[in-house]
């Protein structure tokens, strides 16, 4: 994400608008360039950057959006792109997260400028550490391999015109990033067999739980299969987390906002991410359960919520 905003020639001064709900490398690769993120809020149903707050907080020092397809579910990049024709700026998806999911039939990771992708051991597909950037602009994949390289001229050994930076992936990792590949799409078809598991499990909990959606326009990849308590707060939701523990079930909060972090602490309300972030719980989603274990999942979480 950082080489990306280096390619986009990000500046001090300038400003890019990014959702409040997302993981802090996002707002952090802005602030590399000393440039500031500027935060708009999420939509209810899939809490990715919501269209409308985008329009609301461009000023003339915006130069672009980085929509986060946020655990697997893919921005509403029709109306990302369009704002950001209208507006003259770029787009770059920050897909981390979201590995083959596709937006009308269409792939992220190929619907802005370029994108990002993250390998971290947790990812869809992982080398261990790492990530890539996409992009069909031949002029701006030749900029990003100048920079990934610490700069240095590729016609010109040893000659540096700019300063770079050490982002160049080991071949060992490419050769394992290229083995995972080779079996994404049943790693797909797998993730999506057990989001079908927890609706049919967790399908009697919905007065009490919402669970994920999926938009019509949208493919989603279930990186984290997630559910929000209808009511209450961050502790009552912290209450069931600790009572899953117990059960040996291993959960994680959604991500906290942006806005209440210290980096970039704000004022601000944003209505729709300070509700669900308080009431969002990531349910184990590894591909090495089994009909049972999310049966029992749904079992512990049933009798948790019953006795309130």
């Amino acid at each position: 994400m950082h080489l990306a905003m280096v390619a986009m020639d990000l500046k001090p001064g300038d400003e890019v608008i990014i959702p409040t709900v997302t993981y802090i490398a996002t707002a952090n690769a802005v602030r590399y360039c000393g440039a500031t993120p500027v935060l708009v809020d999420v939509c209810a149903d899939t809490m990715n950057i919501d269209p409308a707050d985008i329009e609301r907080k461009i000023t003339s020092n915006t130069r672009g959006i980085i929509p986060v397809h946020l655990y697997g579910h893919p921005a509403d990049m029709t109306a990302v792109n369009r704002i950001a024709h209208k507006h003259g700026l770029w787009v770059v998806e920050d897909a981390a997260e979201a590995h083959g999911a596709e937006v009308n039939g269409q792939k992220v990771g190929t619907l802005g400028t370029c994108a990002t992708f993250s390998f971290f051991g947790n990812k869809i597909i992982t080398t261990g550490e790492g990530g890539m950037v996409t992009t069909d602009d031949d002029a701006l994949a030749a900029k990003l391999r100048l920079f990934r390289g610490q700069g240095m001229d590729p016609k010109r050994r040893y000659w540096f015109p700019v300063i770079g930076y050490n982002y160049r992936m080991t071949n060992i990792q490419a050769a394992i990033g290229l083995a995972q590949m080779e079996g994404i799409e049943k790693a797909l078809a797998d993730r999506e067999r057990l989001a079908k598991w927890y609706d049919e499990a967790l399908s009697e909990l919905r007065d009490q739980i919402i669970l994920p959606v999926q938009a019509s326009w949208a493919k989603q990849v279930y990186w984290m299969y997630n559910v929000f308590l209808r009511d209450g707060d961050a502790n009552r939701r912290d209450h069931v987390m600790h009572h899953l523990d117990e059960d040996g079930i291993e959960t994680r909060p959604v991500f906290y906002p942006m806005h209440i972090l210290p980096p970039y602490l704000q004022d601000s309300s944003y209505p729709v991410a300070d509700l669900w972030s308080q009431r969002g719980i990531n349910l184990p989603t590894h591909l090495d359960l089994t009909r049972d274990d999310v049966d029992r999942i749904a079992r512990s979480l049933a009798g948790i919520l019953c006795k309130k």
